[in-house]
């Protein structure tokens, strides 16, 4: 992720905002320490990125899935010699 002085920022700040809208976040610093961190506002945050349900339809998940091939694991494992 690109770095950029208050100075810098300023001088180029369309160019940084056109970059940002397009995804490519920056951060602004002042003497070196980093100040704040400019994204598009429709980016989402990296732990708001969800993909829960990508798959709804395309398979189920049978009623003994806790169950299944449980004899089997037991007799690897010592349950059964």
């Amino acid at each position: 992720m690109q770095t950029v002085n208050i100075h810098e920022a300023k001088t180029h700040l369309s160019r940084l905002i056109d970059k940002a809208a397009k995804g490519e976040p920056f951060i602004i610093a002042k003497s070196g320490k980093p100040m704040v961190k400019v994204v598009a506002i429709n980016a989402p945050a990296t732990s708001e990125t969800r993909r829960v349900g990508f798959l709804d339809g395309h398979f189920s998940i049978p009623d003994d899935f806790d169950d299944m091939g449980r004899e089997d694991i037991e007799e690897l494992f010592g349950g059964k010699e």
